[in-house]
């Protein structure tokens, strides 16, 4: 009898990092591979994140779900910039869980790590188990993770954060702002935030056998080309190989009930609503001030909208004290507010939708493009300030709402942004690139396309590391 081909999969502790694990899942299943997910405690980040995970292994019923026996004392996640370290602290302190995970099995064929957690390669490394890093960001973003470490050595400066919006010159990359760097690097370089986010992209030549990334090679050309050329870093490191596999898509425990927001959709004209949604952390994205203007240039704008509210301070948002008095009233003919949230990807693929306001979160950006939606930036943390570089930029599948920068987009901005993607010839120039992205997306994963034949590269490459057989017990 034939031995199950197992691949082992591990999850980072938040939705946007979760969720692209769970869609790889999906396609090593379809190609024949049994599929074991380990879980550190997954109630450890927010109750968002658990109802996900719990909602997806009701929905993936032929993927093992196994969560790692709690360690002593687990430090707890801290929010803002301490968080960082105490999720590397977390992370590593699983790894004997992981260890003792992975040894129950007669023979593992691959693991994948989320980039959080790259730590644990020191275990499968200690087991001679094949392990890929999945980076769920953009290759761009990869790139430059990559090579920020060596910046400042060959440049001479003490810290990003003294640099303020002077551009940082990359390989195969445009100037990045040192202001657009996510928030970690612009903490001070004796903190111990700035240190371990350091540490970690120093590492990530070391990535295990290979690097899967979730996007797509026409999307992202240039950067994908600086990955594979050795002027990438610094003489005597090399990257290991990268796999783009993306665009990883489909619903992942979603709710088998149909969102009231999409009957809605139904009665209104193709593409002539707005999406507003800013990503789902669980947490408020906009101040009371900001929501008033997003709202007073929305009813200004005079077009069709859909906007996912949450609250400033994370509780059941009151609509009628947060936003203007009469704002729901007075557009309820033509704009539906939701709270907390909605199903983004099922919304920009309905034919009603026409623009998509976003966090330029990267799972966002993907879920637009292959929807063939225009998008108009608002950026918010992490590193979605370089995404919106790169959207506007080279991808072309964007405009700015400016503002975002000074914390506050007037409604003005927001009405002349709604009003030019909808209704300019420039918008609709916007609107043909974002549907020819669409059409590359599609290909990427049809016969001869990119993605399908990285996937293949990336399957070849696991069956020729194959770790010796161990007696145990089949997980």
């Amino acid at each position: 009898m034939q031995m199950e081909k197992t691949f082992v999969l591990y999850p980072g502790l938040a939705v946007s990092h979760f969720v692209p694990m769970m869609r790889l899942a999906g396609a090593l299943i379809e190609h024949g591979y049994a599929v074991s997910v380990a879980l550190i405690d997954p109630t450890a980040p927010d109750a968002t994140f658990s109802a996900v995970v719990a909602s997806t292994a009701a929905s993936m019923p032929s993927v093992r779900f196994h969560t790692l026996p709690l360690v002593e004392d687990p430090p707890t996640l801290i929010p803002g910039a301490q968080f960082i370290v105490s999720y590397f602290d977390l992370v590593h302190r699983y790894n004997d869980r992981l260890h003792d995970f992975l040894g129950s099995f007669t023979r593992v064929h691959a693991v994948v790590v989320d980039s959080m957690s790259a730590t644990a390669f020191g275990v499968t490394k200690r087991l001679g188990i094949p392990g890929y890093l999945l980076f769920t960001s953009s290759a761009a973003s990869l790139a430059a993770f990559a090579q920020l470490p060596y910046v400042l050595a060959e440049g001479g400066g003490t810290s990003f954060k003294e640099l303020g919006d002077t551009p940082v010159e990359l390989f195969g990359l445009p100037p990045i702002p040192a202001s657009h760097l996510f928030g970690e690097l612009l903490e001070d370089p004796e903190s111990d935030t700035y240190k371990s986010t350091m540490a970690v992209l120093s590492r990530i030549p070391d990535s295990g056998d290979g690097i899967l990334v979730n996007t797509f090679e026409s999307l992202e050309a240039r950067a994908v080309a600086a990955l594979g050329d050795p002027r990438c870093l610094p003489a005597g490191r090399v990257m290991p190989p990268v796999y783009c596999l993306g665009p990883f898509l489909g619903g992942i425990g979603e709710p088998k009930e149909r969102h009231d927001c999409l009957a809605w959709l139904d009665v209104q004209p193709d593409r002539s609503v707005v999406l507003l949604c800013f990503g789902s952390t669980g947490v408020a994205n906009h101040s009371e001030e900001q929501l008033r203007e997003i709202a007073a240039g929305l009813e200004n704008s005079g077009h069709r909208f859909l906007w996912v509210v949450r609250a400033p301070h994370g509780d059941d948002p009151d609509l009628d004290a947060l936003l203007p008095d009469g704002f729901l009233n007075r557009t309820g003919g033509r704009g539906l507010v939701v709270k907390q949230w909605a199903p983004q990807a099922e919304v920009l693929r309905h034919s009603a939708t026409g623009a998509f306001v976003t966090h330029c979160g990267w799972n966002s950006v993907l879920e637009g493009v292959t929807a063939g939606v225009p998008m108009l930036c608002w950026p918010l943390h992490s590193e979605q300030k370089m995404n919106r570089l790169h959207m506007v930029g080279e991808m072309g599948v964007a405009m700015e709402m400016v503002g975002w920068q000074q914390g506050l987009v007037q409604a003005g901005e927001v009405e002349r942004k709604v009003r030019l993607v909808m209704e300019s010839e420039e918008g609709g120039k916007l609107g043909a690139r974002v549907a020819a992205h669409k059409e590359a997306a599609a290909a990427a994963w049809d016969d001869g396309g990119s993605s399908r034949a990285a996937f293949a590269r990336f399957l070849s490459d696991v069956e020729g590391r194959q770790a010796p057989a161990r007696t145990g017990e089949g997980a």
